[in-house]
């Protein structure tokens, strides 16, 4: 293994300029003026596979292509057929939209190289992450050393808007991406010294409510205080949907929580951000969330209700008096494991329709929605990718539940029957999804030395 180490250690400024030609795409798969920077970012990453030694190909889809590539075919069979074992990478090479460029201190798509920080819009999520995995398997091909496994890499260009071809995929060419695990790094540690494996995704449904009035906006002085007026039905109706003690008060919402381990909230503990230093990070006056958990159980292992979006009547400068004829709110709950998106959604509208006033009417709007994730943190894949983490980064590595989303992870347990193993490189201050992205370069480098060990690691178990 050190000639490979040496490799990726002696080739990290070249590393880090591949990358920076990577960030300049602007490949925004929201819009549609981005559809040939899409297509070209992802002919630039297959080729660069090739150079670095793996087979690659660009599958059309519906929508933006996804990258398929390979380590060079082996004589042996697959662990399936009693021989070498077979692991898939996957990442993303789309980004989300800049905006507001304003406050961006660079060009979002020019890297800036500042410190030891790459900035620029998708360094952390999902370029730069996905990229020290492509070159971890490219020390061991340009070195000779034998890899233990096959790989596969498949990387998509619609992760920001939802993965909607990437499950049909899956199916499609299931045959020749069966694996034994999955190995995705698009999560995050909670600082550079505590590298960390997510063994847990909160799941998620979507909905938009509106409330509405009188068919037409009236005039709030000659027509107010006769009606309803249905800004402030909606705001009354969500109101009563959370208690004082922050638990969602949607009547069987709870049911099928189960609760947390003692081992799991001996891990949280280790976590190394203390309550007032999220508080500091996140610029709020005090923290609130659900009574008898701590703040990082609440926004990682308790699901939640939560409002997105709210509109209604005028939104102009200045004043206009109305009673507006409807007002709408965008709204999301997040799920953990054993809830059933379904299910929640069932209780949650019939429950919207039930304190509805009869002075209004209410319509709702379903949404997407994804199931929770969790894998056993125990389990010998996650054991063996604590090793890889605590070898790379000469640290501890941390157990971590995630509180976001990302909803293929099912699809590559209901298509191909194999876990993921999430083991993320970003840094709470990256920056993901908002102005002055950035991305760690140590985590880069730390990363790639992790992907390298973690295939010796997994190839063992």
């Amino acid at each position: 293994m050190q000639v490979v180490l040496d490799y990726l250690k002696r080739n990290q400024a070249r590393f880090v300029a591949e990358l920076c030609a990577f960030l300049r795409f602007p490949s925004v798969s929201a819009q549609p003026q981005h559809q040939k920077d899409m297509l070209a970012c992802a002919e630039w990453l297959a080729n660069h596979c090739r150079k670095i030694g793996l087979t690659a190909r660009i599958c059309p889809t519906n929508g933006h292509p996804i990258v398929l590539a390979k380590t060079p075919q082996r004589a042996a069979p697959t662990r399936g057929e009693g021989g070498r074992p077979h692991f898939m990478v996957y990442g993303h090479y789309d980004v989300q939209p800049p905006e507001p460029l304003d406050l961006w201190k660079s060009p979002p798509f020019a890297p800036r190289i500042q410190g030891r920080s790459i900035f620029a819009r998708g360094s952390t999520d999902n370029k730069g992450q996905h990229f020290a995995h492509l070159k971890a398997v490219e020390a061991y091909l340009k070195t000779g050393t034998p890899l233990p496994c096959d790989l596969t890499f498949v990387i998509e260009g619609e992760e920001e808007v939802g993965s909607a071809n990437l499950a049909k995929f899956l199916k499609t060419h299931r045959r020749e991406l069966v694996c034994d695990t999955v190995v995705v790094s698009d999560t995050g540690m909670p600082d550079a010294n505590h590298p960390a494996l997510t063994y847990s995704l909160r799941g998620i449904i979507a909905f938009e409510i509106t409330v509405r009035g009188p068919s037409r906006d009236l005039h709030s002085g000659i027509f107010g205080g006769a009606l309803d007026n249905p800004a402030m039905a909606l705001s009354q109706l969500l109101a009563k949907l959370r208690d004082q003690n922050g638990r969602v008060a949607i009547p069987g919402f709870y049911d099928d929580v189960a609760p947390l381990s003692a081992y799991e909230r001996k891990q949280f503990r280790r976590l190394p951000i203390t309550p007032g230093e999220l508080q500091k990070l996140i610029g709020v006056k005090k923290l609130f969330g659900e009574r008898g958990f701590t703040p990082f159980e609440q926004r990682s292992a308790r699901p939640t209700f939560e409002i997105n979006g709210l509109t209604s009547g005028y939104q102009g400068a200045g004043s206009k008096t109305i009673v507006p004829a409807w007002a709408r709110a965008k709204i999301t709950c997040r799920l953990v494991p054993n809830q059933r998106p379904a299910r929640i959604r069932k209780i949650v509208c019939n429950c919207l329709k039930k304190i509805c006033p009869p002075t209004v009417r209410l319509e709702i709007e379903a949404g997407h929605g994804a199931e929770a994730y969790l894998v056993s943190p125990k389990s010998p894949q996650a054991q063996a990718a604590l090793r890889a983490l605590r070898k790379a980064f000469n640290r501890e590595p941390v157990l971590l539940r995630e509180g976001g989303s990302i909803p293929i992870v099912n699809d590559f347990k209901k298509v191909l029957g194999a876990d993921t193993l999430l083991l993320g490189l970003g840094l709470p201050e990256d920056n993901a999804h908002s102005p002055n992205e950035k991305f760690d370069l140590d985590c880069f480098e730390n990363g790639q030395r992790m992907s390298a060990l973690l295939w010796q690691e997994l190839s063992r178990t």
